[in-house]
């Protein structure tokens, strides 16, 4: 029997991220009518797939404000902190117009090693996704890099390095993405590829 695929949405727009690096150090909110509405949208979903009323969030507020409302409604909530955002170390939270072009350059020199503003390696992020379990959870409220990973993952088996050509634009706020339920072992590096 194939397991049940994982339906994943990205958080709705945090408000103030606009030009920003946003990634795990900045702990924007959102605006909580968007976030009602994204969790209407969630329970209209699952309501019609006949899903289980259990959704999994980061515990950053732009995700965990969703699964609030789906609290609210009688939902199981699990905040995981295995989804939450890839960690831009010093880059967090800064204009991206006052990161170095030198810095960019460097982390475009070498995708998947490079740790941004000394926080976490592309490497890191993706191996944190692939080793995600869903844990009865068909239902994820997550954030744009972290959903990418999981999917490059999925999608590069073979373990593959991305590289910033090859890296897709994360999904737009609220959209919903279906994610694989197993992805290859994290044991190996995803650098095997180069």
């Amino acid at each position: 029997m194939t397991p049940a695929p994982v339906h994943a949405w990205r958080h709705p727009r945090p408000l103030g991220a606009e030009g920003r690096c946003i990634g795990a150090g900045t702990d924007l909110a959102v605006d909580p009518r968007r976030a009602k509405r994204l969790a209407h949208r969630i329970r209209r979903f699952a309501r019609q797939l006949g899903l289980p009323r259990v959704v999994a969030t980061s515990p950053l507020l732009r995700c965990a404000a969703v699964g609030r409302w789906l609290k609210r409604w009688g939902w199981v909530h699990r905040v995981d902190v295995a989804l939450i955002e890839v960690d831009f170390g010093a880059w967090d939270g800064r204009h991206w117009s006052t990161i170095a072009v030198a810095e960019i350059d460097a982390w475009c020199a070498d995708f998947c090693r490079y740790a941004p503003g000394g926080g976490e390696p592309l490497e890191q992020l993706l191996q944190r996704a692939a080793a995600w379990q869903p844990a009865g959870a068909q239902l994820v409220v997550g954030h744009g890099g972290w959903l990418l990973a999981r999917r490059w993952q999925h999608e590069h088996p073979d373990g593959r390095a991305p590289q910033p050509a090859d890296w897709p634009m994360a999904p737009r706020y609220g959209e919903r993405v279906v994610l694989g339920t197993a992805c290859p072992p994290a044991t190996g590096s995803v650098l095997a590829g180069r």
